[in-house]
């Protein structure tokens, strides 16, 4: 008797253990009607391609569960049979429910459990419509090929705007922007992106606007880097030079003393130099639409980080034209960002080039501008601080 209670406890404890190893998972479950004896794929849409993680054969009552690992960042994933799909996010743990009838699945189905998901599914459907819009009128012969092309034109872009106005620049942290921007249409002919990343100033503006979401949040993550990359590159591909030179008078540059800045920040606070004696302070005029901005803010990133516990402040003045694209630029950022159309401050600090940037000392003192550091901004900062 004494053995068996034994061989129960070491096989309760291996249960502890194993539960313990096993990583974190998620779950999908729900019904497809319509779909006994069909195959049901769950997938793994990745960088790399897609991924197939488990199946089932349906049965009459279309039941089905499946669970896998969670990401550690939102991923995107397929419940597939035959050509017919339902892509779906998961960034964590959830549940999610997803019931649907096979002929028409990719389309109609409900979905629970994931606030992404259920804004995929809106986007799906309006690329769907859109898909068979620009089909109708490829197949109309009562038009001619020019007005064809026109009205095809015209369709897209007004699609992009929505896409852009309700669910890429509206939460561009969001998992349901990337799925955005990053979805594709065919024609008759060919397949190819609704969003052009390398040679449509408009567009890279949007990948842009993610990337930056996504470095605040998910720095280390595949999909962060792969869209930085591409903002980049398509910055590179479509900005003006990256120097803005200013007509200014040399009597109006001041390095001596400080020079008080009050312009408004993302909320509409004013924000001062002045209210930030006591700390060290680097006063930054840049772009971030320059091609160099995500690298440089990501090295601000980690000297902020750094060396914000022992007292330095970033004031950063953005020279963007497009005040949306600016806010949706800093919002992540932990230091203080505010914003200047009519070049007042520039000029104030004789500002020709950008980025340009100065160091203020704990008594609100201008003590160097960037073109002076003779070693590096992180050994003037050890000096200041």
């Amino acid at each position: 008797m004494k053995h068996t209670r034994n061989i129960a406890i070491i096989a309760a404890i291996s249960l502890i253990a194993t539960a313990c190893n096993r990583a974190p998972q998620f779950k999908v479950e729900g019904t497809i009607a319509d779909a006994e004896g069909s195959m049901l794929y769950l997938e793994a849409m990745t960088l790399d391609g897609i991924t197939p993680l488990d199946s089932t054969r349906l049965k009459a009552e279309g039941h089905y569960h499946f669970s896998a690992d969670a990401p550690s960042n939102p991923e995107f994933y397929a419940l597939r049979i035959g050509n017919r799909s339902i892509h779906f996010s998961i960034d964590s743990t959830e549940t999610i429910t997803i019931n649907a009838k096979h002929p028409t699945m990719a389309s109609e189905y409900t979905v629970e459990g994931s606030y992404n998901s259920q804004k995929i599914k809106e986007i799906s459907q309006l690329q769907s419509r859109l898909q068979s819009q620009i089909i109708a009128l490829e197949q109309n012969k009562t038009l001619y090929p020019g007005e064809i092309t026109d009205s095809i034109n015209t369709l897209v872009a007004e699609y992009k705007d929505l896409m852009r106005r309700e669910y890429i620049y509206k939460e561009p942290m969001q998992a349901y922007a990337y799925y955005a921007v990053c979805q594709s249409i065919s024609d008759l002919s060919q397949t190819y992106q609704v969003f052009d990343p390398l040679t449509n100033r408009d567009d890279v503006k949007c990948y842009a606007a993610i990337a930056t979401a996504w470095d605040g949040l998910y720095p280390d993550a595949n999909r962060t880097i792969q869209l930085c990359n591409m903002a980049i590159k398509g910055i590179s591909n479509t900005a003006p030079p990256t120097q803005r030179v200013i007509e200014i008078a040399d009597s109006l540059v001041q390095e001596a003393s400080l020079i008080d800045v009050k312009l408004p920040d993302i909320s509409g606070n004013i924000r001062t130099l002045t209210e930030l004696k006591g700390q060290v302070v680097m006063l930054d005029f840049t772009l971030y639409g320059a091609q160099e901005s995500p690298e440089r803010t990501r090295h601000m990133r980690e000297l902020y980080n750094k060396y914000h516990a022992r007292g330095l402040e970033i004031y950063q003045v953005s020279l963007d034209n497009d005040s949306h694209f600016w806010k949706l630029s800093c919002e992540k950022l932990p230091w203080i960002c505010v914003h200047e159309t009519n070049g007042t401050a520039t000029q104030l600090y004789g500002v020709a080039t950008l980025p340009t940037y100065f160091l203020i000392n704990r008594d609100n003192e201008v003590v160097i501008r960037s073109e002076m550091v003779k070693t590096s901004l992180e050994a003037e900062l050890e000096k200041l601080l």
